[in-house]
């Protein structure tokens, strides 16, 4: 048991050692048994053989050194350390806004801060290993603790979710303590992959028009110079892959306008009513020519909210748009609105009747050029870019998104607006209180 020496320096360490265990009663025992012993085998005394046996385990008792019988978590944690002497240290690692640990040199817990223990449940007097057992974390811990430098070391956590960490370890100087200081790189690692995935499927979609229409042209110049039909053929081909890439640039540049003024609130008073019916009319000639009718139950009075109008046709475009192509063998979409009622905010919901969507793809399918079936996307001419653009705008106007989805019923898509401010504009005094409300949801 390593225990830390809260000594002032110059001091004769020796001899407050002995003072201390004098005090303790240690030594005056080991004195005590000691002399018996001594007249015993001298012959002074006539010591029976319990008593002698009684003096020789004193002596032991005395001798034994005292970390060697309190080497359980519970006894190191009840140590007098400098750490439970220095409540200013306590303070600093309360304050930190990352997890703290101290250890000893068994790799106990002595001190954890309320962030370390929330995050890894792991309390003062427990062995770090119960709970973190990763074999680097382990390594960099042995050679700080054999006197090495400063490690810093990233570890993942698979269950119950992927997560993401960054250790450093540190002895504290004048003592047997080590620092561990842990860092949530979780959002980070999200954030990278995100960013990495996004440039490769931006690429891919684009390479893949291009190359088309790269092969088409060499064909138009060579082989096909002369022939009329196959011109024909491949320019209206070429169309198409020009007419792809101008739709995937498109959403591609309305989703990056839309983050760059995530953090700015709407403030216009728009009629969701009017909106929907202005979406429905547009998406007439498309549903039609699908097979599909659009039915709408709208209340007669508006149904005010704070937004932007034209974002908010964009959201409804895309839901309704979806719902007829994707939902088609349903031969029908409805579009229906709840204005606010009994505190809740204003909702329109888009259903169609459909195949549904599979229950492991719903958490996913905001995310950026994901499909649940990449052939039928390309067969309705999607991007992949047009839930995750409605996700982005429900974020901005503070509201919420919500799917629903039963194999061979259809799925529902749900937009709800808060409550707060529906039919009134937001001040400027008033977008703090917004981003509060959108923290609760």
């Amino acid at each position: 048991m390593a225990v830390v020496n809260s000594e002032v320096p110059g001091r004769n360490t020796a001899a407050v050692r002995l003072l201390t265990r004098l005090a303790e009663g240690r030594w005056l025992i080991a004195v005590v048994a000691g002399m018996l012993l001594i007249l015993a085998v001298a012959g002074v005394l006539e010591i029976p053989v319990g008593i002698a046996v009684l003096a020789i385990v004193g002596v032991a008792v005395a001798l034994v050194p005292r970390g060697a019988s309190d080497d359980t978590p519970a006894a190191a944690a009840a140590l007098p350390t400098t750490i439970e002497r220095d409540p200013v240290f306590k303070l600093f690692s309360d304050a930190l806004p990352d997890p703290c640990f101290i250890l000893d040199r068994r790799g106990i817990v002595r001190y954890a801060n309320e962030r370390a223990v929330a995050m890894f449940q792991i309390r003062v007097g427990e062995a770090l290993t119960f709970r973190l057992r990763v074999p680097d974390l382990i390594a960099a811990f042995d050679r700080v603790v054999r006197g090495g430098a400063p490690v810093r070391v990233e570890f993942a956590e698979r269950v119950p979710t992927e997560r993401w960490f960054a250790a450093w370890f540190a002895r504290l100087e004048g003592s047997d303590l080590i620092l561990l200081l842990v860092d949530d790189l979780s959002e980070q690692k999200t954030t990278d992959r995100v960013r990495v995935d996004f440039v490769a499927n931006a690429s891919h979609e684009l390479r893949t028009p291009l190359a088309s229409l790269a092969g088409f042209i060499e064909t138009l110049q060579g082989p096909a110079r002369d022939d009329v039909a196959a011109r024909t053929r491949f320019l209206t081909i070429m169309r198409e892959q020009a007419g792809r890439m101008s739709r995937l640039v498109n959403d591609l540049l309305s989703l990056s306008r839309i983050e760059m003024k995530a953090h700015v609130r709407p403030s216009d008073r728009v009629d969701l009513v009017a909106v929907v019916r202005h979406v429905v009319d547009s998406l007439e000639p498309l549903a039609r020519d699908l097979g599909v009718t659009v039915e709408t139950e709208v209340p007669a009075a508006p149904v005010e909210v704070t937004g932007d109008r034209d974002e908010l046709i964009q959201v409804f475009e895309n839901l309704v748009e979806n719902a007829c192509k994707y939902g088609q063998a349903g031969k029908r979409v409805v579009v229906a609105i709840a204005g606010p009622k009994d505190g809740a905010g204003a909702q329109v919901a888009i259903r169609d009747f459909g195949p549904g969507i599979p229950e492991e793809h719903l958490p996913r399918l905001t995310e950026r050029f994901y499909r649940v079936d990449i052939e039928d996307s390309r067969r309705h001419r999607g991007t992949g870019l047009g839930l995750a653009i409605v996700k982005h705008i429900v974020a901005r106007h503070l509201g919420r998104l919500t799917v629903a989805s039963r194999l061979g019923e259809g799925a529902v898509f749900t937009v709800t607006f808060p409550a707060a401010f529906a039919g009134r504009t937001i001040s400027g005094n008033e977008n703090n209180e917004t981003d509060q409300v959108l923290a609760a949801s």
